[in-house]
């Protein structure tokens, strides 16, 4: 469906290029992305924002056009409700010290969080007295919304933060955002989303969705890496703390007292990843001219390949349901009396197939259940091919049966 487009990626050319699957961890940049970064050194390395000079200026376009398509492509209200950050994780800690919190206030989140999306709540919980509560998934780690029904009318008034996982990247497995979020307003609770594995993979509109703030990371959107953002509605933006302060925080500043700037400006204390910033641009250009809707029937192909060679293999197990439709584009195995790391290694010197392999930063969920080996996940994108996640699942099985 995408086979054009691999010519795209510089690191996909070449008869021997690898087999990139780690896709959950970092996408491919095409080449405008690359070229967008030089031409910043080259042709324009300017603070923008700052001076008004030919260098700067072409900086300070270029980033309000960056701004205006992210707001465009995830239907905010206005561009201005976009902040610049460094990646997810700081995103999400941005809420989560910016906000105001009294002791006893609850906050709600999965059993299956990446660690950006459960340690800055767990911090709360030591400095500042919250409530944080997990919500246990089924079984086959898909969204409980009984239990998460059960909890929030638990919490009840206390009950205010709800953050979820909009794609879980343990499993691919996607949360009911919309229907959750109706429940927590209901209860009167903010609600936050870690886009980070849904906005690259799928068409996200934050006004549909009913939510309060979501975090992105761009270096997942075939973006620049040490680049994410942040879309927060206004009205919350502006009466939330920054935590990067300093800079352009701030209109002016006198001796005993300062005058905060509104957002987005509030939020981006110090000097601006720029070249970062162009090559989002690049990135959130690129991947506007592509249907979404067809990424994910692509990915959701690709791991129906790799699901049925795998799925019943003596020695291994997948993360998640059975039906590949409900994982996306994400692969994770758990692996019998065999390293992870080792078969990582493996795959990658004998057939060329890079996948990521450990505990994904989601330590909670395999420690809750005693699995200190971690999994190997093959995660899929839009220049992948059958050929190649065949390559992978087939390599894999041989490795296995050979060290099982």
């Amino acid at each position: 469906m995408f086979g054009n487009l691999r010519e795209d990626f510089p690191t996909l050319s070449g008869e021997n290029a690898p087999v990139y699957l780690d896709n959950a961890c970092m996408t491919l940049r095409p080449n405008s992305v690359i070229e967008a970064i030089r031409s910043y050194y080259e042709e324009s390395p300017g603070c923008g924002g700052r001076s008004v000079h030919r260098y700067a200026t072409t900086v300070s376009r270029k980033m309000v056009n960056c701004r205006n398509n992210l707001g465009k492509l995830f239907n905010a209200n206005e561009s201005n409700e976009i902040i610049f950050t460094k990646n997810a994780t700081h995103s999400l800690n941005q809420v989560a010290k910016g906000l105001n919190w009294e002791k006893g206030d609850v906050i709600l989140t999965t059993d299956r969080e990446h660690n950006s999306n459960l340690v800055p709540w767990l911090q709360l919980e030591e400095e500042k007295g919250v409530d944080h509560r997990v919500v246990k998934s089924n079984e086959d780690n898909t969204f409980s919304m009984e239990n998460f029904e059960n909890a929030c009318a638990e919490a009840g008034k206390n009950l205010k933060m709800v953050s979820l996982s909009h794609v879980g990247n343990l499993d691919g497995v996607a949360t009911p955002v919309k229907e959750a979020a109706k429940i927590a307003k209901d209860h009167g609770a903010l609600v936050c989303i870690d886009g980070a594995q849904s906005t690259p993979h799928m068409k996200v509109d934050v006004q549909d969705l009913g939510i309060d703030f979501m975090a992105f990371s761009i270096h997942k959107m075939m973006g620049p890496s040490g680049m994410g953002g942040l879309w927060g509605k206004m009205d919350l933006l502006e009466n939330m703390r920054s935590i990067q302060s300093g800079g352009s925080t701030v209109e002016t500043s006198h001796y005993d007292s300062m005058v905060w700037s509104k957002p987005p400006a509030k939020f981006e204390g110090g000097l601006g990843n720029y070249a970062g910033i162009l090559g989002t641009n690049a990135a959130i250009d690129y991947i506007s001219k592509i249907n979404l809707d067809d990424v994910h029937e692509h990915e959701v192909k690709l791991n129906k390949v790799m699901t049925s060679v795998l799925k019943d293999v003596n020695g291994l197990s997948i993360i998640g349901p059975e039906d590949a439709a409900k994982r996306g584009g994400i692969c994770s195995i758990l692996l019998d009396n065999i390293d992870a790391h080792d078969i990582a290694i493996l795959l990658d010197e004998a057939a060329g197939v890079m996948v990521r392999s450990g505990m994904h930063c989601v330590h909670s969920w395999f420690n809750n259940k005693g699995l200190d080996r971690g999994s190997l996940r093959a995660s899929a994108y839009l220049y992948n091919t059958e050929d190649e996640v065949r390559l992978f699942a087939e390599t894999l099985v041989e490795a296995v049966e050979a060290l099982g």
